[in-house]
């Protein structure tokens, strides 16, 4: 009886390798982050409306970092901890 051949693993190691970038590229700290690219008021509407809903006593909800880009755009980094204790 012969041995069945064995399976492509192709689209596994690509998987994979993604996963391990994806992995890289996520802080270490439990912060959970996003990145906004905004005029300024929606900007501002952004950043309210993440402060509303995740409070900064809760969640350490924290502007982390910002450039004013031409035109009157505000890219921002803004982050949060997952669940508040």
């Amino acid at each position: 009886m012969a041995t069945p051949a064995r399976p492509p693993l192709n689209a596994l190691k690509k998987r994979l390798e993604r996963s391990r970038v994806e992995r890289q590229d996520q802080a270490r700290d439990g912060f959970l982050r996003e990145t906004f690219v905004l005029p300024r008021s929606d900007a501002r509407l952004k950043a309210r409306e993440w402060f509303d809903r995740w409070p900064k006593q809760a969640y350490w909800t924290e502007i982390e970092s910002w450039f004013e880009r031409p035109g009157d755009v505000i890219e921002f980094t803004i982050r949060r901890l997952p669940a508040a204790d």
